[in-house]
């Protein structure tokens, strides 16, 4: 089962900044991919954007950064959980964790 984060930042965020210091390290760790999505940054965002879309379609009540944990975002993607906004490295581990122990192992 492939797992990815993927985080949808922006250039002038400075919490999505601050994050990045150790955001893909953790993700990393815990076995997961890790794809950063920078608004600013069409073709990636373009490829990832229904990802993003389906979880937030006017986009309003995402937060900075988001983070959507999915199954094969490559193909028929599925979101499995999210950590919204910026958070110490570790509770950002331990909610990611969180978030894979709960996914069915099939």
């Amino acid at each position: 089962m492939s797992l990815a984060v993927i985080k949808f930042s922006s250039e002038d965020c400075g919490l999505c900044h601050k994050m990045s210091f150790y955001d893909q390290k953790v993700a990393q760790e815990l076995g997961l991919e890790f794809v950063d999505v920078k608004m600013q940054d069409t073709a990636t965002y373009r490829k990832y954007r229904k990802i993003l879309l389906a979880q937030y379609p006017d986009k309003a009540e995402m937060g900075w950064p988001t983070y959507l944990i999915c199954k094969s975002p490559e193909a028929e993607f599925k979101i499995v959980g999210e950590v919204k906004g910026a958070h110490p490295k570790g509770e950002f581990r331990s909610r990611l964790q969180e978030l894979i122990d709960q996914v069915p192992a099939n």
